[in-house]
């Protein structure tokens, strides 16, 4: 891949989405740190209640669990224990993103992550058409059904997600 752009090259969300035939749309965009996902909807021009964040929970010690939630809504980690059906979550640590997915914070996504964890995506976003969840890289964002994102990620649709949160 020589001669390659850094954003132009497929990450492991995308290797996986092609190695299952699911149809995506991939966005790039110029990106060297994190930014909020309102910023990067209003870069790549897409409605923010599309786009959706991925956070990663702890439950027991190294016991970890991924929530895809709307960028306007913040997790409820009541809702998010029930839906997993553990006592009780916490988020991980921003320190321990990499670490634990194999993602930077802003790139993190459901999709290819180090580990398969067990995953849950926000029961709105069944109501949609696409949603837009990071690419695995800043700077990419990566646009599918949420039929798809939920095959392709082995997740489950639930009410984990309370109006309010930042994005």
């Amino acid at each position: 891949m020589a001669g390659k752009k850094e954003r132009d090259v497929k990450t492991n969300a995308m290797r996986l989405l092609d190695a299952l035939h699911v149809p995506y749309r991939h966005y790039a965009y110029e990106c060297t740190e994190f930014v909020d996902a309102r910023h990067t909807a209003a870069a790549l021009g897409l409605p923010p209640e599309r786009m959706y964040k991925t956070l990663v929970t702890e439950g027991a010690p190294r016991q970890y669990y991924v929530f895809v939630i709307p960028i306007d809504s913040e997790l409820s980690l009541k809702k998010a224990a029930r839906a997993v059906g553990v006592k009780s979550l916490s988020m991980i640590p921003v320190k321990d993103i990499t670490a634990v997915t194999g993602y930077v914070r802003g790139g993190c996504t459901a999709l290819g992550m180090k580990k398969k964890y067990p995953t849950v995506i926000d029961s709105g976003a069944e109501a949609l058409p696409e949603i837009v969840v990071s690419g695995g890289r800043l700077g990419c964002q990566i646009e599918l059904a949420p039929a798809d994102l939920l095959q392709a990620a082995d997740a489950s649709f639930a009410d984990v997600a309370e109006p309010g949160g930042l994005p």
